[in-house]
């Protein structure tokens, strides 16, 4: 059986046909999908390129493939190309397709009347909050308003109409987009006899994007990096828009220096937004001590910058599900300082969390972290232990048991359709 996958994430098309992502979902990420099904075809928006991005990744490869979808970024490029995003998106869909959409996406809401309508059963894997997303720090937009009340409608529309529901939170996301049907712990893997046989055939279970190997994850708390002079912070963020906070960081870095704290900061990422910050960088005289690094390969790359770092930040103002980036830098043992959005009070304690959008609180926090050697040594060991829930052979099981149900009521509806 062939699982068709809609994702919002953004890609390239060389000349020959190659899809490349600049950043995350290479073609690792969609061989997950193939433990179960035969072939994973993914509609996502697709950009035509000359050459890969630097510091690219191969998404499309052996029984995975690509049904572009129209580019465009942001709502009015958007509008202008509404018709023909549905057209493409509609047309990726055959009657025989599985199909799980990757949610709050707006793709997501062009398939699902079509599925709605004709009964297609269909998978959500949540991985975000359009409520957050739209908050008023996220994006200026005079619809902002309409956008905050209308995604997070549609999405709690999807869950209770949907065969599966899979987060990536253990239960942030779930109180706002209740599964609609049945329900199984999050730890659980079997589906329940009975609740099939009553008819209703849906359950819900957690499992993050990130899959750590042992090699992602350290294997003692980072000691030897605490103590030195010039503290080293780092993000890994997306540009694109303002949503990441980096500006926040960069506030926080001036306030911290302002009152006699060395301490520097490195950007992993890039964007549209990216010289914005730059300049606000310079205007704030801190050229010497925040650098852009662009974006940089996953893997080997991103985690020696981590490796050399010794605080990780993340001013996320909303639209966070279970973030990726900071259950990476929790596996390397960095002590990290976020804000209280989304899933991130899943993953870290309080006392490491500020209000989001508020530099005061932010900068605080980073200089009340790097003041105390010993609250840096039991940050660094508790994220050690917190990221071993995100091993891969645990998630491996959710993931599989979900997308084995899938198939499973794909299949039984096709069965009931030909008879």
């Amino acid at each position: 059986m062939q699982l068709l996958v809609t994702i919002d994430h953004r890609f390239d098309r060389t000349p020959d046909g190659s899809i490349w992502t600049p950043t995350n979902h290479s073609y690792s990420f969609w061989t997950r999908y193939l433990s179960v099904f035969e072939r994973v075809k993914v509609a996502a928006r697709v950009r035509e390129v000359r050459t890969p991005p630097p510091r690219g990744h191969r998404a499309d490869g052996e029984r995975v493939t690509f049904d572009p979808v129209p580019y465009y970024l942001g709502p009015l490029q958007y509008i202008s190309k509404a018709m023909a995003v549905h057209r493409a998106v509609r047309s990726s869909l055959t009657v025989e397709d599985a199909v799980i959409m990757r949610v709050g996406s707006q793709l997501a809401n062009c398939l699902e009347p079509a599925l709605i309508a004709s009964g297609h059963p269909f998978g959500l894997e949540v991985v975000g909050d359009p409520f957050d997303m739209f908050s008023s720090g996220c994006v200026k937009h005079p619809l902002r308003r309409f956008f905050q009340w209308w995604f997070p409608r549609r999405l709690r529309s999807q869950c209770a109409a949907a065969a599966g529901v899979a987060y990536v939170t253990e239960h942030t996301l779930q109180k706002f987009y209740p599964c609609g049907q049945y329900k199984i712990g999050m730890s659980d893997v079997e589906l329940d006899g009975a609740a099939i046989r009553s008819g209703r055939n849906a359950f819900a279970t957690s499992y993050s994007s990130v899959e750590l190997t042992e090699k992602d994850t350290l294997g003692n708390p980072r000691s030897n990096a605490i103590g030195r002079c010039r503290v080293k912070l780092i993000t890994v963020a997306t540009l694109a828009q303002p949503y990441k906070g980096v500006d926040v960081l960069i506030r926080s870095v001036h306030l911290c220096r302002s009152r006699g704290f060395d301490v520097v900061l490195n950007i992993v990422g890039d964007g549209k937004c990216r010289g914005r910050l730059q300049a606000l960088t310079g205007s704030l005289h801190l050229d010497a001590y925040v650098t852009f690094l662009g974006n940089v390969p996953s893997g080997d790359a991103v985690r020696g910058l981590l490796d050399a770092s010794d605080v990780f930040v993340l001013a996320s103002r909303g639209g966070e599900g279970l973030p990726r980036v900071l259950i990476e830098a929790m596996a390397r043992g960095l002590p990290c300082i976020a804000t209280c959005v989304g899933g991130i009070p899943e993953l870290l304690q309080p006392e490491d969390m500020a209000p989001s959008g508020n530099i005061a609180a932010f900068a605080q926090k980073i200089m009340d972290v790097v003041s105390s050697q010993e609250r840096m040594l039991r940050m660094s060991a508790r994220n050690l232990r917190r990221s071993q829930d995100f091993r891969g052979d645990l998630l491996e099981a959710r993931r599989r048991a979900f997308y084995s149900h899938i198939r499973q009521v794909t299949a039984e509806w096709l069965t009931q359709r030909s008879a």
